[in-house]
């Protein structure tokens, strides 16, 4: 098969998804406009890769009356199938800024407050996140402000990005910072972004099917 008809392939099963994947466009702009302008966005260096950063509480875990802290459903499942893959993860959350001076120091806290309450019956996969864990140095910095999707964009380098979030709020933010987003647990709708096409990204140009 011709590589463009291959790139074409995976446009419309991007397309396809344009329903799900809230990448936020201009009035009157379709998903799949939409989905266009923001995978293009994301890939403007040139592709080659893909990172896939998260929100962590109510997108990865969820915190129960009790306090308790265990993976939402399908939550472990995506991240062992994104590290099978050998995709890179990130987080990109919230957390006191008097936590740490860095964001390696903050993200030792904030391990340190899940795993107090952890009770799932496989432990949070900290280090498939590495140091991409990105919280805010100030109040200023922190969530709905875009500090954190650009310095986490940044830290990718030339590679795609992709948000993934339990909030319209925070799907949009991610998009307009020039993520592919896509908001998790949606009813009828896949309960994460499905592993074969975020890996595609890596390799998609930032155009669509019948631009070349």
């Amino acid at each position: 098969m011709r590589k463009a008809t291959v790139r074409k392939a995976t446009w419309y099963l991007l397309l396809a998804l344009g329903g799900c994947v809230v990448a936020l466009a201009g009035p009157g702009e379709g998903s799949a406009a939409a989905l266009h302008r923001t995978a293009g966005a994301g890939g403007r260096a040139g592709g080659g890769c893909v990172r896939v950063y998260f929100d962590l509480g109510e997108t990865l875990v969820h915190t129960a009356e009790d306090k308790s802290v265990r993976y939402l459903p399908h939550a472990a499942e995506h991240l062992r199938a994104l590290r099978a893959r050998h995709i890179p993860v990130g987080l990109i959350t919230n957390v006191p800024p008097s936590w740490g001076s860095t964001d390696a120091e903050r993200a030792a806290e904030l391990k340190k407050v899940i795993d107090k309450d952890w009770k799932d019956s496989q432990p949070f996969a900290w280090s498939d996140f590495g140091d991409r864990i990105f919280t805010p140095r100030t109040e200023a910095e922190r969530k709905p402000a875009p500090a954190l999707w650009q310095r986490a964009k940044k830290a990718a380098g030339s590679c795609r990005v992709v948000y993934q979030a339990e909030t319209t709020d925070e799907v949009e933010a991610g998009a307009s910072a020039g993520y592919v987003s896509y908001q998790v647990n949606r009813r009828h709708w896949p309960a994460f972004m499905p592993v074969p096409l975020i890996a595609a990204l890596a390799h998609l140009p930032g155009r669509g099917p019948d631009e070349g």
